[in-house]
């Protein structure tokens, strides 16, 4: 959410923003909210000059009572009842719209970094930089389901009978790869200087609509019939809204997290063939990683976050590209996101495996997140967000590149210790 202020000031470069964002639709936001903030302004003026002024009356009436003025007290009198009944009707006007106001707001996208590239959808992604060496082995790659049924790995079916599409049980050697990939990426940002936490799985409505768009959270959330909380999509909800209401001293910045999480997603629309399977799913797991700082060090933090990503699947000999999102593929909160998309063997093209988020103040701004400065300013925090890794999607990337003709899989070096020290599973 922007500042009422820079928009009031501002209103311009807001309607270009939303421009290259290619929501002309939203572009009479602008002027709503810049009329709404103006009633909203003249209705507490208004309200706080009769509260002013019944303070000053009621002095004039103990005056004029006390020189035995009654008649002239009693005048006096009727305009405090005046006043007062509109003083109660303002009160009735003021917070609905300012929530009004608030509503129009929060459906104004964030103000996008200069560098982002201008584009409509994710067709017009720049790529920005391979890392690895691309690798299509000679004999054919099956799909990545295939693969786990050798292993007796993956009961899409059992699944589907318990709780339909978009779930599966993973088993054996395929399960145990999948958790051994989540641990190692705990310490590998352990390593790296983050703090592990595993959060609460369910956030209320206002840290939603805190930290996500209205849009965002039709298409991803899960509700919990008759209560005020919904499934976590993912952890980073739950890990910015760790810091809702508060103040932070200056000098406790930044918060660095790496959190553990199941995520649930309704994953609307229909999907095509390479997005079956467990690549696109309603039940994953997932590490992630956010930071909260200073303004002034939030692009920097931004770089330090998709390079963690880039080095952990790196390590395992997986060769990934980063993915600037263009103008119209930014979700309206962030300032700038790039993806870090992983090889694929058999479809012979990299594919998304994690997205890094700067969301300036956005989240800061909605969530009430501030930072107080050795002289006593306050000001909103930045909040990043990324993911470490998603196993699903992981499993992939990891055993479509790890494969061997005779359809066993390599296991990197930096996986061993978890998987019991095996280098091969077969």
């Amino acid at each position: 959410m922007l500042d009422i202020k820079f928009v009031r000031e501002n209103p311009d470069i807001v309607k270009e923003n939303i421009k290259k964002k290619f929501q002309d639709a939203k572009l009479p936001l602008v002027d709503e909210v810049i009329e709404l903030d103006k009633q909203a302004r003249a209705l507490q003026q208004e309200a706080d000059e009769l509260r002013a002024k019944k303070n000053q009356i009621a002095k004039q009436i103990g005056a004029l009572m006390a020189q035995g003025k009654k008649d002239e007290a009693e005048v006096v009198k009727q305009e405090v009842a005046k006043n007062a009944a509109r003083l109660a009707e303002l009160e009735k006007q003021e917070p609905v719209v300012k929530e009004e106001l608030k509503q129009k707001m929060m459906v104004i996208p964030n103000i996008i970094d200069p560098s982002v590239p201008i584009g409509k959808n994710d067709e017009e992604n720049v790529e920005l930089e391979k890392f690895g060496e691309p690798v299509v082995p000679e004999f054919e790659v099956p799909y990545h389901t295939e693969i786990m049924s050798k292993f007796n790995g993956i009961d899409l079916e059992s699944a589907g009978k318990v709780a339909g599409n978009g779930f599966y049980y993973l088993m054996g050697d395929i399960a145990r790869l999948h958790s051994a990939i989540i641990s190692y990426a705990r310490d590998f940002m352990i390593d790296r200087g983050f703090t592990y936490c595993i959060p609460p799985f369910m956030i209320r409505s206002n840290v939603v609509t805190g930290v996500m768009s209205f849009a965002e959270m039709d298409a991803m959330m899960y509700k919990i019939e008759g209560e005020d909380l919904y499934l976590i999509g993912t952890s980073e909800h739950s890990m910015i809204g760790k810091f809702i209401d508060t103040l932070n001293p200056e000098e406790s910045l930044p918060q660095t997290l790496t959190s553990y999480s199941p995520c649930f997603r309704k994953e609307k629309g229909a999907h095509g063939i390479e997005e079956r399977g467990v690549y696109r799913i309603h039940q994953f797991e997932k590490q992630e990683m956010i930071v909260v700082c200073k303004p002034e060090d939030s692009m920097d933090w931004f770089h330090k976050l998709w390079k963690n990503t880039v080095d952990l699947f790196r390590s395992m000999d997986i060769p990934v590209r980063t993915i600037e999102c263009c103008s119209g593929d930014l979700a309206d909160l962030k300032v700038k996101s790039y993806d870090v998309e992983a090889w694929s063997p058999r479809q012979k093209k990299y594919f998304e495996v994690g997205s890094c988020s700067n969301l300036g103040d956005a989240q800061a701004r909605r969530l009430g997140i501030k930072v107080k400065a050795a002289d006593g300013t306050k000001y909103f925090a930045h909040t990043l967000n990324n993911t470490v890794v998603a196993p699903p999607r992981m499993l992939i990337a990891f055993l479509e590149n790890n494969l061997n003709e005779d359809g066993s899989v390599n296991i990197p070096e930096v996986l061993r210790p978890y998987m019991g020290g095996k280098d091969v599973i077969r």
